[in-house]
């Protein structure tokens, strides 16, 4: 019988794991006293502790902490921009393993910005002088404490939101110093509102568009025409918050999405959005619009907090060179999004042909765009049904597969949307499936016994 005067001492395991020797002593020492610790912990409480070793449970605490956490998976929900899981898949590009010239000027040899990199691609798709920051938020928290801090910014009610992870925009606009001038309804704000909320304080006027929100029955907005003219007539820049800043036009898809740059003709003097939706790049912001006010936000000193590392301006560099190609199969959010229903069908045929003997059937459904960033918004696809006997053990076991595959449960089937699942991730979904089924079966047994 186990008690705390049975357990070895630090020394004593530590000899039995004279074979992980090529790692850090400390490191070991802290595992084995933790361990020990929280066996000593529970045997005080009355509580079984098992029958691993002690040696055993360590190397076991070890290997999990230097698996990496942050792993490749498929992801099987039809969600295409899915914030849990990254928002948009990167686009292939091989980073740079030593030194690059992020800020270093070849030509001169002296030093140079990092914002070359992407500026003279934003340049060329936007006509216009664009600056990159960590997300849209810093985008917006820049513009506003640069132009307005101390200062009146005029906002409509119906678009002060709140964004994931319970951020609320208007805490971040009066965190940038700016004094918000809330005007008109939830449902209803008119161009009159805007121009009756003018004054001398008055530095800037505000429009966020919902990408990912709606109102909808008795609503009204004004147009960015009449905006922009209404801040031409009193000296006050416009600014657009666009959310998912689509660069290529989805209309022709049934996505109702504004393009940057009608938002641009229209007159807005500044747009910002991010990259790691529509454009399909890595999670960053990009500010752009007039190349003086442009000039400003960059110089603000807090522009430097929140700059992007060499690796976002790699991947980002890769996704706009797509973009400017019309590459769209190589921006995989955009692939996704263009893949023709009849492609999506034979995944789907394909991947029924792998699973025969199960109860799998397939059907036409519903893709979503994404979940916060484009509600509303989606595409006809083909979904792998599933009928198992526990579905929810069977979808925990897909998640902790050796490739794990996120599926979504409805009307007690597992569901896989073949729109969000690469070709190349066909295999390991389906051994991710048959590898689920007879752990499901085990579980159950578990459960009648």
């Amino acid at each position: 019988m186990q008690s705390v005067r049975t357990l070895p001492s630090v020394d004593e395991v530590l000899r039995q794991l004279k074979h992980l020797d090529r790692l850090p002593r400390k490191l070991l020492a802290n595992e084995v006293r933790a361990e020990l610790a929280e066996r000593r912990k529970a045997l005080i409480n009355g509580a079984d502790i098992g029958d691993i070793p002690v040696a055993q449970a360590v190397e076991n605490r070890i290997a999990a902490l230097l698996r990496p956490s942050l792993r490749p998976v498929i992801n099987a929900s039809g969600v295409i921009l899915h914030t849990n899981l990254g928002r948009a898949p990167l686009a292939d590009f091989d980073p740079i393993p030593r030194y690059s010239n992020l800020e270093y000027d070849l030509e001169t040899g002296r030093r140079g910005k990092r914002d070359v990199h992407t500026a003279r691609l934003l340049e060329h798709l936007l006509g216009l002088a664009a600056i990159v920051v960590n997300n849209n938020a810093a985008a917006v928290y820049l513009v506003l404490n640069e132009l307005a801090a101390n200062h009146e910014v005029i906002v409509s009610r119906g678009e002060l939101i709140e964004i994931g992870d319970g951020f609320r925009i208007p805490e971040i606009m009066t965190r940038s110093g700016a004094i918000l001038r809330e005007v008109g309804t939830t449902n209803r704000t008119h161009v009159n509102d805007y121009r009756e909320a003018i004054n001398d304080r008055t530095r800037l006027i505000l429009r966020v568009h919902p990408s990912n929100f709606r109102v909808t029955g008795f609503t009204e907005r004004p147009e960015l025409k009449d905006l922009v003219q209404l801040g031409r007539a009193h000296d006050i820049p416009v600014y657009e918050d666009l959310g998912s800043g689509c660069l290529v036009d989805l209309h022709t898809l049934g996505i109702d999405e504004p393009l940057v740059s009608d938002s641009l003709a229209a007159g807005a003097h500044l747009v910002s959005f991010s990259c790691d939706k529509l454009l399909g790049g890595p999670q960053s912001g990009i500010v752009a619009g007039d190349a003086e006010l442009v000039h400003r936000v960059r110089r603000n000193p807090m522009y430097r907090a929140f700059r992007v590392d060499k690796l976002i301006v790699e991947a980002l560099e890769t996704t706009l060179r797509h973009v400017l190609k019309g590459s769209w199969q190589s921006i995989p959010t955009l692939q996704m999004i263009f893949t023709s229903v009849e492609e999506i069908h034979q995944r789907a045929e394909r991947v029924l042909r792998r699973l025969e003997g199960l109860n799998a059937v397939i059907r036409e459904d519903e893709s979503a765009i994404g979940g916060g960033s484009t509600p509303d918004q989606v595409l006809t696809t083909w979904v792998v049904e599933l009928a198992v006997h526990n579905p929810v053990a069977f979808e925990g076991n897909l998640r902790r597969a050796s490739v794990p595959v996120i599926a979504r449960i409805e009307r007690d089937k597992i569901i896989l949307d073949m729109r969000t699942v690469a070709d190349q991730e066909e295999e390991s979904l389906v051994s991710a499936v048959h590898a689920a089924m007879p752990r499901v079966a085990t579980q159950s047994g578990r459960l009648r016994s």
